[in-house]
């Protein structure tokens, strides 16, 4: 039988970002509050559907551009001061994800170092950096004192595996980096791993592993004092991507 396209239903691509970034020691993400139908007035994850000229990379990174002025950070070229690590986190394609039609989505996960307030753009009426925890959170009132509404479509899942892929991705990679500035202290580098993770970890014994771990950090030769108290000494990311030995997650 030859391929006859009407004998499929349609449906649409969407590119969803789950934006992690660490904001006063709390691994905080993006959220949108949604401007228009459907689940008006609920907050959501940033993204949009995927243009007909454009493979799902570009719009994930066109969207990344969009809502945070972010660019994905390409690997082969020096960092970018307003570069982001961007990859594929997973697909998600319930029937009845979104009410409007089938819609799949294909989302993908974003870091960078703390970022400035957002700015709503699109159909979003409002735009913000919230806690992943409060996200998450069934019921109750967020910090504000605003009652806690699920987020919208499937988005607190999507969350949830994108936090789990950072947690778990950072014991054996060297991204937790890229929540980094440039340049930054091991005390800065582990609040990051206690942000991501949610513990606290001993400062002696992770200095020793973080600069024992071969091309984990290379020191740049400076030192600063804006965490105060004594200088310290300032790293950057070194050019091993895989971790030996890994840096295994406390079990809390």
């Amino acid at each position: 039988m030859p391929y006859d396209p009407s004998a499929f239903p349609p449906f649409a691509v969407t590119v969803d970002l789950v934006v992690l970034t660490v904001r006063r020691h709390a691994l905080c993400a993006l959220a949108i509050r949604r401007g228009e139908p459907p689940f008006q007035g609920r907050w959501a994850l940033p993204g949009g559907f995927v243009r007909a000229d454009e493979d799902l990379s570009q719009a994930a990174a066109r969207e990344l551009v969009e809502e945070t002025g972010l660019c994905a950070h390409d690997p082969s070229v020096p960092a970018q001061d307003n570069g982001a690590h961007l990859e594929q986190l997973a697909t998600y394609g319930d029937p009845k994800r979104d009410p409007r039609m089938r819609v799949v989505s294909v989302a993908h996960l974003a870091l960078a170092p703390d970022l400035p307030a957002p700015r709503a753009g699109g159909d979003a009426s409002n735009a913000r950096w919230a806690p992943v925890e409060e996200l998450l959170q069934q019921g109750g009132y967020g910090r504000d004192g605003e009652p806690v509404a699920p987020l919208a479509f499937d988005h607190a899942q999507i969350l949830s595996d994108g936090v789990e892929r950072a947690r778990s991705k950072i014991e054996y990679s060297s991204l937790a980096t890229a929540f980094c500035p440039s340049e930054f202290t091991v005390g800065e580098l582990r609040r990051v791993y206690e942000a991501v993770w949610g513990v606290a970890l001993d400062p002696r014994n992770f200095h020793r592993k973080v600069t024992g771990t071969p091309g984990f950090l290379v020191p740049t030769g400076g030192t600063t004092t804006r965490q105060g108290g004594r200088p310290a000494q300032l790293f950057r990311a070194g050019g091993a991507t895989l971790l030996n030995p890994p840096m295994l997650r406390p079990e809390v």
